[in-house]
């Protein structure tokens, strides 16, 4: 099982195509704090009603200095089918290894309907601006999320 990530650590940094297979860069994001959400599937209901609630809160937390990345181990195509059947705004990208789910610790065994099963574990990692992990959840809900990231870093 991968370690899992604690405040003050620095992110793991990553190169990962989006669903347009463009490289998206952690490095990139330097000088602004990066929400890096990581979930099992796309087009899936969980993570569709996730990823719709990043998509509708987006703006606002772009206006307070955040931006999101959706994480999962979809090819590109797959997330690109994602965006577009539910006009997805957040940034989305494929990590079909899960090199960088494993160095996030999101990717490991978990709880699936009273089995143990080794998978994606719903996970949101906050970054600051200097690349170091502002706040790191695992085993996060899917539904309400969104909502409770807002409140927690008080928004």
């Amino acid at each position: 099982m991968s370690e899992r990530l604690q405040p003050g650590d620095t992110a793991p940094a990553f190169t990962l195509p989006d669903a347009d297979g463009n490289p998206v860069s952690l490095a990139d994001r330097k000088g602004r704090k990066v929400i890096v959400y990581f979930y099992p599937a796309a087009l899936t209901p969980g993570c569709t009603k996730q990823a719709c609630d990043f998509t509708d809160n987006l703006d606002f937390l772009a206006g307070q200095g955040y931006d999101v990345i959706g994480v999962s181990p979809d090819k590109p195509e797959k997330l690109a089918k994602f965006r577009e059947k539910e006009s997805l705004k957040v940034t989305l990208v494929g990590d079909p290894e899960k090199k960088v789910l494993e160095a996030y610790g999101a990717f490991g065994e978990k709880k699936l309907y009273g089995k143990t099963v080794t998978g994606v574990i719903r996970s949101t990692v906050i970054v600051d601006e200097d690349g170091q992990v502002e706040r790191a959840l695992y085993n996060v809900k899917a539904t309400g999320h969104v909502a409770k990231i807002i409140k927690d870093l008080g928004l």
